[in-house]
């Protein structure tokens, strides 16, 4: 033994006094100890290169700070240890893993270099020698080697390979080192060990660590003990809790978490909760009380617990209950719109006589452009309610609305209740757009969980699948958008109360130009009502030949062209006003991008006008039909439906059967080829509507009767000639006024909706009602029963395709 000691002092005579510096973190390296370090920083890197290219010795100091990236040489302590490299390894990430080991303490006496790393000259410094009597360092010896036995008993970790080492250390010293190495002291008391030169003094401060951590060890015993005996075994959770809370208390660390906890309880009570919510955010209040601050789950109940204090459980708004305020409110909003405002003004005047009445789920249904979003808003701001809105296109997740579990990572309640916290109050008008736009896939259908949300009798009660408590959407106001009804689902759509919005006259067009859109365009653009000017003829002429739509987004568009043309003349110099006439459109938005619908300069053989629907409102159609020499064949064109060909065989049959009052001979189709063709070819049409229409055309080419090009007409045909009501009349109604028509032929069972078309189209066109095909061919050949001109061939004639330049289908349907 005392050999080895020789040979290793005369190893530490060969130190070098000048050695790289390899700053070291949570470590604090002994003589005599071997530990593997991972080495990243530039400078450490350097050193250990440094260190492998010489006699691969190197200083290990430790950082004081050990959050310091790159430390400066007053961060180092400059006492620490001459260590040998005895193995290198690079890792792929260009850290570097080397296994040191500690030869002699030693000191920084300079630094010599410090970069590109850090190179110090040392000093070795030598250990105090013995001076107490060898039966007193024998003593402080064995009992350091049995409080260290009798702290392994208690749980802490001690490697037999040390206390078998232990046994065969005769050297006080370096027994120190070798227990404070294994201990896990704190980096400053394990940096006091390794200052201490004085064998005994270092071991009686090691004895003294231990003392200290045996005591806690004997009082962590306790506490479970305590614990263990108050609770019984079955209720382990309760028993984890308590021994929790015993540890909190032995260690002062309750005061912080107290007080957290009591303001998370403060909040819960002030949300005023429903009990049964209550009593759930309570419960998980104690479970985070019980839990350590950092764990995985705290953070989680705390999130929750947050969604819960938020949500307004009990903030409502006041209703505004003055029917005539709410009345200036909307009609200052929206020009006509009668049905919808009466409608809220209804629902107004019931609450003011019954408090509880629940809220109303409409559905706004019309073409793109009219208005129902903007009008969700109007009615929130005459109610004196928070408004919200949501888009659901394109949700294919169920958990959108229902929210997710919060057993997911990341997960959040679904869109109604972030709605609901957004509004903070449990009464808004709740806008959820494109609502036949929903879709579905593998993860749920969304329209599905929107029945509970839109059911009076279950939305009083409606679980968020992270909530996983009910909350209360009764006094909700929803109100949902579509472009059309079709794509709803039935058990969606019947627990919704419809409200249609058709397309805009010409004349409602141009009233809503000039009491919303031009003021507002004139505003958004720095211009006053001074320096412009735009009457009503120019304001008909771009709605009329620079846009082709039911509502207004177009419109407000090229307005807003003109008004930016006008801006940049002002900016220009000129305080001239403008007024915007028929010349000055031309040159503001160019040639016009639509031609009238219709061009006929007279009646036409084997053309018919009909009437279609389509999602951005009505559109005629010229649908024509010619007969050649042939064998009986009928061709359809016009990228027709299934249902629309249905329609022109059942009109052909209808005159197969009424040959002879038609005047046609009996067998005239077996000798003739039929062709009914429906402009334009590239866009899809489908539906019955046009049945009377493509009747009328097959008719008008067999007897060569031209039909009235001023009527047109709209309505389904069976085989025995009945005309059939169908859809859209309105929409239909107002493509015939853009189209300059003089009367419209509709079903007789069409008549009630005739309530619904403004006045001034019932003043400007005739509408006639019809039971059978045989009035239909009265009405239309009356003009020119008697007449027989020669046919003009269709193709000459340019007509406007439906929707063109759209790529919208043309819904003809009932």
């Amino acid at each position: 033994m005392a050999e080895e000691k020789k040979t290793h002092e005369e190893e530490t005579l060969n130190i070098p006094d000048v050695l790289p510096l390899l700053p070291v973190r949570d470590v604090v390296i002994f003589p005599f100890m071997i530990v593997p370090l991972f080495v990243g920083r530039e400078r450490s890197i350097g050193a250990v290169d440094a260190a492998l290219s010489k006699d691969r010795l190197i200083f290990a100091a430790t950082q004081k700070d050990v959050s310091k990236e790159d430390p400066d040489p007053a961060d180092l302590y400059t006492s620490g240890t001459v260590c040998m490299i005895m193995r290198m390894l690079k890792l792929p990430d260009g850290r570097v893993k080397i296994l040191a080991q500690g030869l002699a303490r030693a000191r920084i006496n300079s630094f010599t270099q410090t970069k590109p790393s850090y190179t110090v000259n040392v000093g070795r410094v030598k250990e105090s020698a013995v001076e107490k009597a060898p039966l007193e360092v024998e003593a402080l010896m064995r009992t350091v080697k049995e409080e260290l036995e009798k702290l392994s008993t208690y749980g802490k970790v001690v490697f037999q390979e040390v206390m078998m080492v232990l046994e065969n250390i005769q050297d006080p010293g370096r027994m120190a080192d070798l227990v404070a190495a294994n201990l896990g002291l704190k980096i400053e008391e394990a940096q006091t060990i390794l200052e201490n030169l004085d064998p005994i003094k270092r071991l009686q401060a090691v004895n003294e660590y231990l003392v200290r951590e045996l005591q806690v060890a004997q009082m962590q015993m306790k506490i479970q003990s305590q614990a263990k005996e108050e609770m019984d075994k079955s209720q382990r959770e309760y028993y984890l809790r308590e021994q929790m809370r015993a540890i909190k208390n032995e260690l002062g660390d309750m005061e912080e978490a107290a007080e957290e906890m009591d303001e998370i309880r403060d909040k819960v009570k002030k949300a005023k909760m429903p009990a049964e919510v209550d009593k759930e955010a309570n419960k998980q209040v104690d479970r985070l009380e019980m839990m350590h601050p950092d764990a995985a789950e705290a953070a989680l109940i705390r999130t929750y617990l947050e969604w819960l204090v938020d949500l307004p459980w009990d903030k409502q708004t006041k209703d505004t209950l003055d029917i005539a305020k709410a009345k200036e409110v909307l009609d200052a909003d929206h020009y006509d719109l009668e049905k919808i405002k009466e409608r809220i003004l209804e629902y107004l005047a019931v609450r003011k006589l019954q408090k509880k009445t629940k809220g109303p789920i409409l559905c706004f249904v019309g073409p793109p452009g009219v208005g129902k979003t903007s009008l969700g808003r109007s009615i929130a701001r005459a109610m004196g309610r928070k408004f919200v809105r949501i888009s659901l296109g394109g949700i294919k997740d169920e958990a959108e609305i229902r929210g997710h579990r919060r057993t997911y990572v990341g997960a959040l309640p679904g869109r109604i209740i972030q709605g609901i916290k957004q509004a903070g109050t449990n009464n808004p008008v709740f806008m959820m757009d494109e609502i036949d736009k929903i879709g579905m896939d593998f993860r749920g259908d969304p329209s599905s969980a929107l029945l509970e949300v839109l059911d009076p009798e279950q939305n009083t009660a409606f679980s968020d699948h992270y909530l996983n408590v009910p909350f209360d959407l009764s006094k909700v106001m929803f109100i949902t958008t579509a472009n059309m009804s079709d794509p709803i689902p039935d058990a969606l759509l019947d627990r919704m109360e419809v409200i249609n919005l058709p397309g805009y006259t010409e004349e409602e067009k141009i009233e809503i130009a000039k009491k919303f859109i031009i003021p507002r365009q004139i505003h958004d653009h720095g211009l006053n009502k001074k320096l412009v000017t735009i009457p009503d003829n120019a304001i008909r002429k771009i709605a009329s030949e620079y846009t082709r739509e039911a509502g207004l987004r177009n419109l407000e568009r090229e307005i807003a062209s003109v008004c930016r043309k006008i801006a940049k003349k002002v900016a220009s110099g000129s305080a001239v006003t403008t007024t915007v006439t028929s010349e000055l459109i031309h040159e503001f938005l160019g040639v016009p991008k639509f031609l009238p619908e219709t061009e006929q300069e007279s009646d036409d053989v084997g053309v018919a006008t009909g009437l279609a629907w389509t999602p951005v409102g009505g559109e005629i159609l010229h649908i024509e039909a010619t007969i050649m020499p042939g064998k009986g064949q009928l061709t359809l064109t016009g990228h027709l439906g299934d249902v629309m060909k249905e329609s022109a065989h059942a009109a052909l049959s209808y005159a197969r059967s009424r040959a002879e009052e038609l005047s046609l001979p009996p067998d005239f189709y077996k000798d003739v080829d039929i062709h009914i063709h429906v402009p334009s070819g590239a866009i899809p049409k489908d539906g019955p509507s046009a049945g009377i229409t493509m009747a009328t055309a097959l008719i008008s080419a067999l007897s060569k009767i031209p039909a009235n090009k001023e009527i047109a007409m709209t309505g389904e045909i069976t085989l025995r000639g009945r005309v059939l009501p169908v859809g859209g009349i309105k929409e239909k109604s107002l493509a015939a006024l853009r189209a300059k028509m003089k009367a419209v032929i509709i079903p007789e069972r069409n008549k009630k909706d005739l309530e619904e078309i403004p006045k001034d189209i019932r003043d400007k066109m005739r509408f006639i009602p019809v039971k059978h095909m045989d009035e239909v061919l009265k009405i239309i050949f009356a003009k020119k029963k008697n007449e027989n001109p020669p046919q003009k061939n269709p193709g000459s004639r340019r007509q406007k395709p439906v929707s063109a330049g759209l790529g919208r289908k043309a819904h003809i349907r009932p």
